[in-house]
């Protein structure tokens, strides 16, 4: 059964920085180039980065361009997203998927408040 599990969000404050952890069972994710998504109420999810297969090739979003960084340790079957100088803005449920993508995770919920 394929599954991915987000977790390592929480509360910080502006200019702090989180690292998200995405472990994936029922497939190898060493098959897949790997993505992280955020999500807001009441607005569509947005591609945030993306990973390829290899990890050779790293895709962002302008608006966390510089301040995240995806990998990728095929070995645990786990990818990883390093957030930096986090603003109130990167406030989201975060989830990760495959391309093409499988059945979505719960998330985990990143909150960037004073």
């Amino acid at each position: 059964q394929v599954q991915l599990v987000e977790s390592g969000g929480g509360l910080v404050q502006p200019g702090g920085s989180l690292r998200l952890s995405c472990a994936a069972s029922g497939f190898r994710i060493s098959n897949y180039a790997m993505m992280w998504y955020r999500q807001v109420p009441g607005k569509e999810r947005e591609l945030v980065a993306r990973i390829t297969a290899s990890g050779g090739s790293t895709n962002y979003a302008d608006s966390v361009k510089g301040r995240f960084t995806i990998s990728r340790v095929n070995a645990k079957n786990t990818v990883y997203l390093q957030m930096n100088s986090l603003k109130p803005e990167d406030t989201a449920v975060y989830y990760c998927n495959r391309d093409p993508w499988a059945a979505w995770g719960q998330g985990t919920q990143v909150a960037v408040s004073l």
